[in-house]
């Protein structure tokens, strides 16, 4: 193997990885990866949670770039706080949870969190067909987080 194929093959997720001969041969090739509206909008006291959905997007775009030629299209979903068993679990342990559900409403410009089968169908799209000529795209399912701002 070429010096240059062995350092490719590592800035791919291990999934990915595992799945590109696969994706190779298939006619609709394409990976979506799932990040966070947190990678693209500063939301205090996320840092790490921040940092680490910063790399996935950093990933997808790199892994855009290198898969672009093979026909593999690489995006991701980047959704803001969803309605979810474990957001709930946060909100039942927070000292005042109708307080906290309400801050984290608050926050996105729509009023309320993102539901799961919002961020299913986004992906969905990314993986169909019909979205095939869309690569290296960071789609917000955020409730308009990073792209507004309303009072």
């Amino acid at each position: 193997m070429a010096q240059g194929a062995g350092r490719q093959r590592r800035r791919h997720s291990r999934v990915t990885r595992a799945a590109l001969p696969y994706l190779r041969t298939s006619s609709h090739a394409t990976v979506v990866n799932t990040c966070s509206v947190v990678a693209t909008v500063g939301v205090p006291n996320r840092t790490v949670y921040a940092a680490s959905k910063g790399a996935v997007a950093a990933l997808t775009l790199s892994m855009a770039a290198d898969q672009v030629a093979e026909g593999i299209r690489v995006n991701a979903v980047t959704p803001g706080t969803a309605d979810t068993p474990w957001v709930g679990r946060l909100l039942g342990a927070a000292d005042d949870p109708d307080a906290a559900a309400s801050a984290l409403r608050d926050r996105q410009p729509m009023g309320r969190l993102v539901t799961a089968a919002e961020v299913a169908h986004s992906i969905v799209y990314l993986a169909s067909p019909g979205a095939s000529s869309t690569t290296g795209t960071l789609l917000p399912v955020d409730g308009g987080m990073a792209g507004i701002r309303v009072r």
